[in-house]
């Protein structure tokens, strides 16, 4: 994600809602967040949909990373053997689908 311009990148809302297509076309076109606030306080963000998709993988990776490191601490891992066999447990259901 790119950096955050405090000077442009954060605006108050009736300045948001009065050039709406403006808006939405410089997020798409700088990468940048748009801070949208409302009573001096952040009340939104506009996020081009690549920055949306790409914060999102990188959450499910990280998801996926936290439940393997947990999975490993509390010893819920299986061995080689055990790993072939649950695979072939599973090529096997797939299959006889």
């Amino acid at each position: 994600m790119k950096n955050l311009n405090v000077s442009n990148d954060i605006i108050p809302i009736e300045e948001f809602k009065t050039s709406l297509s403006k808006w939405i076309k410089n997020v798409q076109n700088t990468g940048h967040p748009l801070i949208i606030t409302q009573n001096g306080k952040a009340a939104g963000v506009l996020l081009s949909p690549s920055e949306y998709d790409e914060l999102m993988h990188k959450k499910l990776f990280i998801d996926s990373v936290i439940r393997g490191l947990s999975d490993a601490a509390s010893e819920n891992v299986y061995n080689t053997e055990e790993l072939k066999e649950e695979l072939n447990k599973r090529r096997a259901f797939r299959i006889s689908k």
